[in-house]
């Protein structure tokens, strides 16, 4: 199941090492071997910094027989975190960003919003791409209140992931709370239409339709 969604992420042209470097962990553990390789050298064109990924192709290397290139590659690793002892490796990030997400999480299950966004404006400082990160962000927003400023991320969201369902509904969500209900509409229709099995733009879709209209001026008699 794991292999499934993250190659569906691969097949949306998203340049995330994270994602091919857990692929390659799961191909190690499955033994396919050559599979894993290329997965991790492709983590490692897209971040060469990348530590982890780097000592996974130096196991599978290992593993493969290839103890020379091993050897060529934990080197050249070590030597790039003796060169920035100080820079974060991207998975390590991540997990750091996830935890400011669950703090951020709390505060907001509490009403306490803005040590929320606190949190989730330190979890993006890590990791700006997270678009679930973002999504959070976004409702936190909404929730307190500020609508510009829900509008805002959750547009950020649309524009670099726009096959993210949860940003679209959320972003639909905070066009309905500023009245703007046939721009929510479109949100809700193209995740609809990007997979009809989506309970939650249906549902919103259908609430817009059973949502009568404003009423006009009564009629002069």
């Amino acid at each position: 199941e794991a292999t499934a969604c993250l190659t569906e992420v691969l097949r949306e042209k998203v340049a995330y090492a994270d994602v091919y470097d857990m692929l390659g962990v799961i191909y190690h553990q499955d033994g396919k071997l050559a599979e894993a390789e290329e997965m991790f050298r492709q983590a490692l064109r897209l971040n060469p910094a990348y530590t982890e990924a780097a000592l996974n192709l130096v196991v599978t290397c290992n593993d493969l027989g290839k103890y020379t290139e091993a050897k060529t590659i934990y080197e050249r690793a070590m030597a790039a975190v003796q060169r920035a002892p100080r820079e974060l490796d991207p998975f390590v990030k991540g997990k750091i960003a996830n935890m400011h997400a669950e703090i951020g999480a709390t505060y907001r299950e509490v009403g306490a919003f803005d040590e929320a966004v606190r949190e989730y404006q330190r979890a993006l400082a890590l990791c700006p791409t997270f678009a679930d990160l973002r999504t959070e962000l976004g409702k936190t927003l909404r929730e307190m209140g500020d609508l510009p400023g829900a509008i805002r991320e959750l547009e950020l969201v649309r524009a670099e992931h726009p096959r993210y369902a949860p940003g679209r509904i959320h972003l639909g969500l905070s066009y309905h709370a500023a009245g703007r209900n046939d721009d929510a509409a479109a949100q809700w229709r193209a995740v609809a239409d990007a997979d009809p099995t989506n309970r939650s733009a249906r549902m919103y879709l259908s609430m817009l339709e059973a949502t009568p209209s404003p009423a006009g001026p009564p009629a002069r008699t």
